[in-house]
Parts: structure tokens; sequence; C-alpha cells
């Protein structure tokens, strides 16, 4: 049912990183993901008896996909329970291979939830996204597939969530071919399995980053996790700007998109120290985006790829201010992005991102900066600014305001700020408040409320049932706007 997927030359990223590159294609399967081959291996492999009964599981996205697919080949009943926030593209998908679908709760915790009492209550058999020994052995053909292809590599970088994917390839390869290194490769903010690894145990993430939601994942699996702790070379993460990076770089070569889960072997890579005689391959794990996240991917592209700086600088108000610093300090280089508002007489606060070659050539401006007495701050790996900042632009608030912010994950439904608003209630005054679309199932809302009693307040946003994280108020970024 799966595909023998290809095992492309990443002629591009070879020349760049002078090694021989390879992308396991899995984006190319029927469903646009590796996840066809655990769900198929696992719905196969049922009795009679539970083939009739049919097959339930809790997705948002390529699990449900390739459960759906797998029990249509089969001839097999498939229930899907997804959270009501899911994009309408992957419910429309999972529809077209014949899947009944249900709509709840706001998250994948609370889909996963009501998938527990609906399996009870119909009898099916429920089919794990990663933490099963028919899935895991399902993906690991995918270990097999490469060293056929590729009888020469020695590396291979796999993007881990659950840890399906890693337990599989892994186990099949340290057993025919133990030369070979497998690196595990993790978002910085959802690196359950580093995180275990370091630790000597199985850990529980208490906030995953939401930008690779393929792999956004808060605990590694308790079958996979020990498998992965054997098998397994090495662990990196990488950010969320080098994964936007490399899905740019994968498009240069193969003129496909990927999904950001699907780019973070290839990100791996570009930051991986390889032996000079090193053939490595990267598992291309899946494509499965909404169109409108390129904008989003498109932005933080240049930062991964270390062609912008963003800075906030501090000029004098006065006139011809903003052209010294064009002379003196920006000179041939291309501006990017300008925001500023006219708050203080005396001096101006700008954002920029400037267009640069390399890391270096932006520390050539940096000196710049400095030589010529501008005050600023380097936000270049800044998040708050690149996910909030740079789309803002407003007047500072008196100092006397006692601020506190913070950043909250709403759920991309109707009447969620209503909602939220509702639960915290009136007593404190909204001061700041961003929030800008990202295509995907949540969304990231940076919030400043004025407060006197902090403990009070956060309460209440606990109470929203919303995961939210205090930022200081002390944060570079949030200078710009205090």
């Amino acid at each position: 049912v799966a595909r023998n997927s290809p095992l492309d030359k990443a002629q591009k990223i070879s020349r760049i990183r002078g090694h021989a590159i390879y992308l396991k294609r899995e984006d190319t399967q029927p469903v646009h993901s590796f996840k066809l081959r655990g769900a198929y291996n696992k719905i196969a492999k049922l009795t009679p008896e539970e083939k009739n009964a049919g097959v339930i599981s809790a997705s948002a996205g390529n699990h449900a996909q390739g459960v759906a697919l797998a029990a249509k080949k089969l001839g097999i009943s498939a229930l899907i329970v997804m959270p009501r926030t899911t994009p309408s593209i992957k419910v429309d998908a999972v529809k077209s291979y014949g899947a009944t679908i249900e709509l709840h709760g706001d998250n994948y915790s609370e889909a996963a939830e009501y998938c527990k009492q609906r399996m009870q209550e119909t009898g099916r058999t429920y089919i794990h996204p990663f933490n099963d020994p028919l899935v895991i052995a399902g993906q690991g053909t995918i270990g097999r597939e490469i060293i056929d292809q590729l009888p020469s590599v020695t590396h291979i970088f796999v993007p881990v969530g659950g840890g399906g994917l890693i337990a599989g390839i892994a186990s099949y390869v340290k057993t025919f071919r133990p030369d070979v290194v497998i690196v595990s490769v993790e978002p910085e903010d959802s690196n359950a399995l580093q995180a275990s690894i370091l630790r000597k145990k199985r850990l529980t993430l208490s906030h995953v980053g939401i930008f690779a939601d393929g792999v956004a994942v808060k605990q590694i699996g308790d079958i996979t996790y020990p498998i992965a702790r054997k098998t397994v070379d090495d662990f990196i993460t990488v950010t969320t700007d080098q994964i936007c990076a490399a899905i740019k770089t994968i498009f240069e070569d193969t003129r496909s998109i990927v999904e950001p889960a699907g780019a973070l072997a290839v990100a791996g890579i570009a930051r991986y120290q390889l032996p000079e005689t090193a053939v490595a391959v990267a598992i291309c794990s899946g494509a499965n985006m909404t169109f409108e996240r390129l904008q989003q991917v498109s932005e933080r592209t240049l930062t991964g790829s270390d062609r912008e700086g963003i800075f906030a600088i501090t000029l004098p108000e006065r006139p011809g201010a903003l052209r010294a610093l064009c002379t003196n300090v920006v000179r041939a280089h291309s501006i990017n992005e300008f925001s500023y508002r006219m708050n203080d007489p005396k001096s101006a606060q700008i954002l920029i991102g400037i267009m640069v070659n390399d890391a270096s050539d932006k520390q050539v401006l940096a000196d710049s900066l400095k030589k010529h007495c501008y005050t600023y701050s380097d936000l270049s790996q800044d998040e708050t600014t690149k996910e909030h900042i740079r789309h803002m632009v407003g007047g500072h608030v008196p100092t006397t305001m006692r601020e506190h912010f913070y950043e909250v994950i709403f759920p991309e439904r109707p009447r969620a700020l209503v909602d939220f608003l509702a639960t915290i209630g009136s007593q404190w005054n909204i001061s700041l408040f961003h929030y800008r679309s990202s295509a995907s199932d949540s969304g990231r809302v940076l919030i400043g409320l004025q407060a006197d009693d902090v403990h009070a307040l956060e309460a209440k946003l606990s109470a929203t049932g919303f995961e939210w994280r205090s930022i200081a108020s002390h944060d570079k970024a949030l200078s710009f706007v205090q």
C-alpha cells in the first residue's frame, strides 16, 4: 500500500555542505507522509473479529490520513476523532478516504480523551500513532529501503515526535548495519526524546512549541523510548528559523514543499558536523501543510539562513536622524522591514530588518552601530520579536503601569477570545494585545495585562484551559513596546 519512496540526491544541499546528501521522499506517499506504513502494518494484522469491529484513532494530521487509507484498502470501518480546530484541508483529506470523522475538543489531548470514550462504546481497536510494536515495525520499512537503495550510507537523520519513526528505522538499520550513525532531530521547543535521554528517564515536557505540529509531543512513548535509547547515536535540536530555512532549501532542490516536521532532518544536517567521507540521508517525513502557512514560513526563512538581522535601535528624535543611520550603518544593505511610531520628543525607537550575506556580515552591522554610538538590541534570534513585535507599531505606556506579559496558545475556533475574556473577567485592563493567524489549529497571542495581584491573575489564566507562559517584563523585545 505504501510506495518504495524515492531516495533523491539533494544537489544544492550536497554542494553547500560538501557531502553527499540524499532525501528519503516520504512526502511522495499516497497520504503525503510516512504514517501510512505503520497504520497499515498494524491494521493488517488485526484478528478477523477486530477487523469486523473496525478501528478508531485520534489525530489532527498525518496519522489520521494513514489510518483512513489503510482501513479503506483493507475494507475495514474507520472512525477518526479530530479536534474541532483541525484545518478543513486535513478533515477533507480524511473524509476522502472514506473514514467517519467526529470533531471534539479544542486540541489533540481533548480529542484523545474523547477517543478513549468512543473506543469503549464502539468496541473498535485503537491504532496508536507511534507507541505500538506493529506501528514501529511498519515505519521501520523505511530503514530497509534506505539500506537497499544506498548501501554506502553512513548517517541517517530522522525527525522525532513520539518516536515511532526513529525506533523503527534504528531497530532495522542497527541490526544489519550497526556502523550507520542514527541522528535524532527535534525542535528546540519540543525535544521530549533529547530531554529524556539527558535525564536518563522518560520525561513529560510542560510545554511544547506548535510550529512543527507534526512532532509536537510532550512525552516520548514508553515503547519507543527504550528502543531509541539503545539504538540512536546522537540527539540534536533545531530552531523554528532553521526549520523554515530547511523548507526553502528542500524546495530549491526538489520544487516540493514539505511541512515543518518534514524539514527537521534537513535542518539537522545543516547544523551537524559530518565527517569528510559522510554519505547522509534525511527523512522528509511529510508534506501536509496548509497553503496559508507559507507566509509564516517565508518570513522566518531569512533569519533561519542568517540572511536577515533584526535590530531595535534608539535614534534621536530630530530631522535627519534616519538618513544618518542609513548613511553611516545600513549603507548598501537592503532594508527588509521598518517599524516606527513617534512617542517621545527626544528619542525614537525603531525596529528594522536588514538583509545580510551571513552571520559575519550581520556582526559588521552591529559593530557599525557601536562605532556610531547607537543604543541597540540585536533581536534576530528573539522569538517574541519574530512572532509578535515585528508586526506591531505603537507608542509606549507610562512606566508607572503595572504590566505583566504573557504568551497564550489559543485554539483556532470561533468564540475562543470571547471564552478567554469571560473566564479571566473584567478586573484587569488589557494594555497590549497581538494575534496573527498562522493557519494552524492553534495560534499565539501576546497579551499585556495590568494587575497588582499577579497570583490571582495567573490563576484565572490557568482557569481558561489555554496554555500560557509568562514573559519577563525586562525581555529586550518587550522594551520596544513598553
